[in-house]
C-alpha cells in the first residue's frame, strides 16, 4: 500500500494538516481513534468518509514518520511513547501515534 494515494496534505485544507484525501479527517485523528483502541468498525461509523484503506493508510504514515532518523538523532533519552509524541510535535509533524504493541 502507497500510503500517498489516501493522504494528502493541502494549505488550503484544515491548515494544511495531513487528511484523508477528499475529507477533512485529520490522519492525527484516524491514529487517536486507534491508540484509543477503536477498531476499523467503529472508526468508520464514526466517521462515514472513511475507508478501511484510509486507515491502513494513516498507520503507513505514521510508520514512516517514525522511521525518520532526525527524531532519535536529536535526543539522549530512551524513547518512550510519551518522548515519541514530543520528538514528533518538535518536528511538527501532523501524527503522533502511540501503541503499548510498538514499544
Amino acid at each position: 500500500m502507497n500510503w500517498r494515494d489516501y493522504i494528502t496534505v493541502d494549505p488550503e485544507v484544515c491548515h494544511g494538516q495531513a487528511c484523508l484525501t477528499g475529507t477533512r479527517v485529520l490522519v492525527a485523528t484516524i491514529l487517536d481513534n486507534l491508540a484509543a483502541g477503536l477498531d476499523h468498525e467503529e472508526i468508520t461509523r464514526s466517521y462515514p468518509s472513511v475507508t478501511r484503506q484510509g486507515i491502513q493508510a494513516a498507520v503507513h504514515y505514521a510508520a514512516e514518520l517514525a522511521r525518520e532518523r532526525g527524531i532519535f538523532e536529536r535526543t539522549r533519552r530512551p524513547i518512550t511513547p510519551g518522548s515519541l509524541c514530543s520528538a514528533l510535535r518538535a518536528r511538527r509533524a501532523t501524527v503522533c501515534w502511540t501503541s503499548p504493541s510498538v514499544f
